[in-house]
Order: C-alpha cells, then structure tokens, then sequence
C-alpha cells in the first residue's frame, strides 16, 4: 500500500552516493593507456572501465559524469592510472587523446648503442638512457641473464612505441625486447641447449649474426664455431673486434685493435668467447647456434660476394684465402 512512496524515497538518497573522490588503488601510480571507443556513451565507458578494474563502480562513474556534467569524453586512447579519483579519471578522458603508436625497428645485430643511437635521434630519450639499463640489467627480467648486460637479448623486431618523449619509457621497451626473446626463442628451444649455457648459445648466435648473411650456412658456421670452441684455438671471428667500436664500419679503428692483446674482444689472438654477445641476433642466427650443422670444415671466409668458403684444415683456408683475396 505504501510501497511505492517507500520504494522512491529509497531511490533518493542513491544519486546522491556518488563519490567523485574515489580511488581504486591510491599506490598504483602506473600509467595504463585506456581506448574510450567512438560512439560510447558514458555508461558504457564505466562499464568498460570496470570490467578493467580501473574504477570500482560503473554506477558511480555514471553518476559523477551526470553531477559534474561531464559530457566532453573523447573517442581514442588515454593515459589513466589506478591512483586518480574518479573526477580525475573523467577528466583525464576529457583531454585529447594520445596519439597513435609508431613504430619503431630494432636492426638485426644491432648493439646495446646502436639501439640507444636510435632511439635519441628520435628525441625519446636522452642520449645514454637505454645503454644505461640495459647495461645495468635494471628492469624486470623474465628470465634470469647471467652475462654482465644485456647485450644479446633484446630481439631485432619491429615494436609500435608512443611517439613522444613524455610516454616513452626506455625501460618498458627493454622489457617487451626479453619477453619477445623468451616467447620467441627461450620457450621453444630452452630445453634444446644440451650442455651449452644460456649465455654461450647468445653469444655465439650473435657472432653468426654478423658472420654469416645466409640461413642456409648459418648452421655450418656454428658448427664450424662450437668445434673450435671445444678444441681451444682462437676463434679469429673479426666481428668481435669491431664490437666496441662507435662506429662498427670504421676501418682504421678496426684495424688498430685487431690483434690488440689487452681486447677482451678480440677473438684472433684470445681463445674462447668473448665477455657478451657482439649485438642482438634474430632467431635464425640464435636457431643456428642451438642447432649445428657438423661438417669437415674448421674455417671458413667469404669472398667478395659473401658467398660462403669452407675450409677442413688450415693449408685449404689458406689457397682459398689466395683465390679469394681475402685476408
């Protein structure tokens, strides 16, 4: 008989519940990229918001829009966090929205420097600020490294990135690049390095990155690198000279610590491997080093084509160095 009135007046207070001030987590200070789809209305963007935990209530979202008059939310994506009230959210996908990624290629072999080059020619970073944690190895790692850097495990790929410097993070890229690497390659070929470390099988991939241009003897030259690597004599991988260079094409360079005793790099006068991989090889190259091909061969060298020459003792890499030209 009273149910009606009793059944409004309860409906009242409701509208009047809503709290513009609050929080679904005040410690998140984590910037979390939020697309408001075009045509939405409001209730459905506090649906979605929700559905993303990133606002505790769609009802309440509803409400504070309809109290502040909040109308002006805008399709696209953006920047939003977990700590911002729900007035600050609202008003956050009130301002224009972000612009579409871009994106941005990390080059077969490229090293740690040449990736930071990169990205401050660009203007996203300050020069040195990708080198830094990379080197550093200060980032979340998704599996362990044992090297003393990076240098080897950041993917070669193709990554879509904010276009500025204020949503760059340097850090965040590093991250997507080892998860790539463990996706990729780890997780299919872990259990595939016999008794070759992690560390060894990334640095002999990255010299046959730079070694080898052809897939079809890529797995010849790790065989031909391993077996060397068993037996204890230099590797003579020039590659690996080049490594610290600033510019890797610098001839003169090159040739002043080729056979420089004092270079931990320099695989013509030092047995064994270098201290870290030369730069970031592609799965072909790491694929290469995880599975050998065993040949009679124990050197090789290209000729002025790059086509591959195999030699099965040192007199036969010495006529082919004659034939070639090569030395």
């Amino acid at each position: 008989m009273n149910i009606r009135p009793v059944l409004l007046a309860a409906l009242v207070p409701l509208s009047a519940c809503a709290n513009p001030d609050a929080v679904v987590d005040p410690n998140d200070h984590a910037e979390i990229v939020f697309e408001v789809p075009s045509g939405a209305s409001g209730a459905r963007v506090g649906t979605l918001l929700e559905e993303g935990g990133l606002v505790g209530s769609a009802w309440n979202f509803k409400q504070v829009l309809k109290a502040d008059d909040i109308t002006c939310i805008k399709a696209g994506k953006h920047a939003i966090r977990k700590d911002m009230t729900v007035r600050e959210l609202a008003q956050a996908l009130c301002a224009a929205p972000i612009p579409d990624d871009v994106p941005f290629t990390v080059l077969e072999g490229w090293r740690i420097k040449d990736i930071d080059k990169a990205l401050a020619k660009k203007g996203w970073i300050s020069a040195g600020e990708y080198a830094a944690l990379a080197n550093s190895k200060e980032v979340d790692l998704p599996f362990e490294v044992s090297g003393p850097s990076l240098e080897g495990y950041l993917y070669p790929e193709t990554y879509m990135v904010p276009p500025d410097a204020e949503r760059f993070s340097a850090k965040r890229l590093i991250e997507r690049q080892l998860q790539t690497f463990k996706t990729r390659f780890l997780d299919v070929h872990g259990d595939a390095l016999g008794n070759r470390s992690l560390h060894d099988v990334v640095v002999v991939a990255s010299m046959i990155e730079r070694e080898e241009p052809t897939d079809k003897y890529r797995p010849v030259v790790a065989g031909i690198i391993w077996k060397r690597l068993d037996h204890d004599p230099p590797l003579g991988i020039d590659a690996t000279s080049r490594y610290q260079l600033e510019i890797w094409e610098d001839e003169k360079a090159f040739r002043k610590v080729l056979k420089d005793p004092a270079d931990l790099y320099g695989t013509r006068v030092r047995a064994g491997l270098p201290p870290t991989a030369i730069g970031n090889p592609t799965q072909t190259a790491l694929e290469a080093a995880v599975k050998p091909e065993e040949t009679e061969f124990w050197y090789y060298l290209h000729d002025r084509e790059g086509v591959f020459h195999g030699g099965r003792n040192g007199d036969e890499h010495e006529r082919n160095r004659a034939k070639y030209g090569v030395y």
